[in-house]
């Protein structure tokens, strides 16, 4: 076989090997802000790079303001386009109608290489299918495990949420665990739905679905809060993200709940706060390593026809729990941003 072809080449074009614009803008909107234009990341610390003819890469995902999570993402891409010689562009938008032109704006600055999160994927579909007419390729990361075929792309790396989900509902039970409240801070976000609804596969206990304003952590606090001081049976609080975990340890204490926490993704913080025992264990899906892998697949693919499961499967990057029996490790890491 030609390994400049994908194996699915009725839906994917080869990927054409064009120079990369000097000059490369792709706007990038926020909810909060109203739109501005996305900053080309900075230099990454790399252990060396690669001699081949400079790309250009575009990295659009669904990232809300301040969310922390994506810090980490995109500091792996930052250091997988440093080693491999390719300009990155970043840019985000929680919107998923926005995200897709932004989608839009990377195809029509003929961008080599699109990395993308299907947060919401049937708003993706369209501008996803002009990606790839248009000869992109397109990989998928983070989100979207169930969708990455269905819409065409060439190779996802993230971890399988419902699976996740379901990892964490087991290890509930081995907490003892009787009534817990899964906090999903974005509606229509089939990852955290997915989240949610593996816990309750798997949970053998009570579980209640609570929806906050994730964009607004005072909102997220007094909604928390008040669902601790309603029910309090609730035991355990489940959050999807390293920042409404911290969060919820304020709800805790401001409601008198003796409810311990559980949370999906980490940041610096948060390692600190499972040392303390404030937070009981995180589920890890190493975002770092979404970030980095998507962006050197697209390198990879390029300048040896190379992609990372074949086109069949996923790579998966996580569940991994992070406890008091391990978080030491993992903290130093976390320290740097990268874990």
């Amino acid at each position: 076989m030609d390994r400049t072809f994908h194996p699915r080449t009725r839906r994917i074009a080869p990927f054409v090997a064009t120079a990369a614009a000097s000059m490369l803008l792709i706007a990038g909107c926020s909810s909060s802000s109203g739109g501005k234009k996305a900053e080309e990341s900075g230099a990454a610390v790399s252990a060396g790079k690669a001699s081949t003819p400079r790309m250009t890469v575009a990295l659009v995902t669904h990232q809300a303001p301040g969310d922390t999570f994506w810090d980490i993402v995109r500091k792996g891409a930052e250091a997988a386009a440093a080693k491999d010689n390719v300009k990155l562009i970043y840019s985000a938008d929680p919107n998923a109608g926005n995200q897709a032109n932004l989608v839009q704006n990377a195809i029509d600055q003929k961008v080599d290489g699109i990395a993308i999160t299907l947060a919401k994927p049937d708003a993706m579909k369209d501008v996803v299918s002009k990606a790839t007419s248009a000869k992109i390729p397109v990989v998928g990361l983070n989100s979207g495990v169930s969708d990455w075929q269905k819409l065409g792309l060439m190779e996802f790396f993230g971890q399988d949420e419902t699976v996740a989900g379901e990892a964490l509902g087991k290890r509930l039970n081995s907490e003892g665990a009787k009534n817990a409240v899964c906090v999903i801070q974005e509606q229509g976000n089939i990852g955290l739905t997915q989240r949610c609804d593996g816990v309750k596969k798997t949970f053998s206990g009570k579980t209640e679905t609570l929806y906050v304003n994730g964009t607004d952590m005072p909102s997220v606090k007094s909604t928390i809060t008040a669902k601790l001081k309603q029910d309090s049976a609730i035991d355990y609080v489940v959050t999807l993200g390293a920042p409404y975990a911290l969060t919820a340890v304020q709800s805790v204490g401001d409601a008198g709940s003796k409810a311990k926490i559980a949370t999906f993704d980490l940041n610096k913080d948060l390692t600190g706060a499972i040392s303390k025992g404030t937070i009981q264990f995180a589920v890890d899906q190493q975002p770092y390593l979404q970030g980095y892998l998507a962006v050197d697949s697209l390198w990879l693919y390029k300048t040896n026809g190379n992609y990372s499961g074949g086109g069949e499967q996923p790579i998966l990057t996580g569940p991994a729990f992070v406890d008091k029996s391990n978080v030491d490790t993992v903290a130093q890491f976390a320290a740097k941003g990268t874990r």
